[in-house]
C-alpha cells in the first residue's frame, strides 16, 4: 500500500443527515461517495492512510494464515494495511461507488472488496473471521440502530478470533447527541461483548485537538486449541 499517493484530507466536523431515514440509516453514504468520485466534496474520513489507532495496533501483529473482515471499509486503507500484515482480507461497504473507487485505487490488491450492508450481512460470514475490525461504522448510524449493528459485528468473529473496535467516545451523562455521528458510550462499547465474545482490553484515548476515542478488543474463546491472539 502506498497511501502517500493520496493527499490526506481533513475530516469534516459534521456530516449531512439529509439522506438518512428511519428505515435505512445508511442511505446517505452512496450519494456522498458518488459526489466525491465526481470531484465534489471529499469523503470526510478519507485520511490518506489507515486509521492511526488501527495502524498502531497492527504494528506487531502477523496475519499469516488468518482471515480478517473490515466493516464499512470506505476507501480501503485499513483493509490494505491488514493485507500488508499478512491477513486474507474481506472488506465491505454499503456504497457500491465506494467499493468501485477502492478497486480502482488498488487494482492489484489482494483484498476482496464486497458491497454489503452491516444491518443485513451475508449469512456465510457468521463466525467466519479470525479478526473483525469495526472502525467508526456503528457510530455513523442513529442510536436506535447501534445494538442491532453491534450484534451483527460480534456475530462475524470466529471461535478463537478477535474483534477490534475503534470509535469516538461519548459520556452518557452528557445526554443525547445530535448526529451524525453518534459516538459510543462505554455501555454501548461493552455491548460488543455479546454472543460469546468477551470484553478484553478497553482503552479510552484522549489526545490534544482530537475527540476522545475508544480502542477495544473483544476475543471469542476458541472452540478447541490455542487462540490466534494472546
Amino acid at each position: 500500500m502506498t497511501p502517500s499517493r493520496f493527499a490526506p484530507r481533513a475530516p469534516s466536523r459534521r456530516l449531512d443527515a439529509a439522506g438518512m431515514s428511519d428505515v435505512d440509516p445508511t442511505a446517505f453514504f452512496e450519494p456522498l461517495y458518488v459526489a466525491a468520485a465526481a470531484g465534489g466534496s471529499a469523503v470526510p474520513w478519507d485520511r490518506g492512510g489507515p486509521h492511526p489507532l488501527i495502524e498502531e495496533w497492527a504494528s506487531d501483529v502477523s496475519g499469516a494464515g488468518r482471515s480478517a473482515l473490515v466493516v464499512g471499509a470506505g476507501l480501503g486503507l485499513d483493509a490494505e494495511l491488514l493485507a500488508e500484515r499478512g491477513f486474507d482480507v474481506v472488506a465491505f461497504d454499503v456504497s457500491p461507488t465506494a467499493v468501485a473507487t477502492t478497486r480502482e485505487r488498488f487494482p492489484a490488491s489482494a483484498v476482496e472488496y464486497r458491497v454489503a450492508d452491516l444491518l443485513d450481512p451475508p449469512p456465510e460470514w457468521t463466525h467466519a473471521f479470525d479478526l473483525v475490525v469495526e472502525s467508526l461504522t456503528v457510530q455513523s448510524m442513529p442510536v436506535e440502530f447501534h445494538l442491532p449493528a453491534i450484534a451483527n459485528v460480534a456475530g462475524m468473529v470466529a471461535p478463537g478470533g478477535m474483534l477490534l473496535v475503534v470509535a469516538t467516545a461519548r459520556d452518557e451523562a452528557d445526554g443525547p447527541v445530535d448526529g451524525p455521528p453518534w459516538p459510543l458510550t462505554r455501555r454501548e462499547l461493552k455491548a460488543f461483548a455479546t454472543g460469546g465474545l468477551r470484553a478484553g482490553r478497553i482503552e479510552a484515548i484522549r489526545e490534544p485537538d482530537t475527540p476522545p476515542r475508544w480502542r477495544a478488543e473483544f476475543p471469542r474463546p476458541p472452540a478447541a486449541g490455542p487462540p490466534p491472539y494472546p
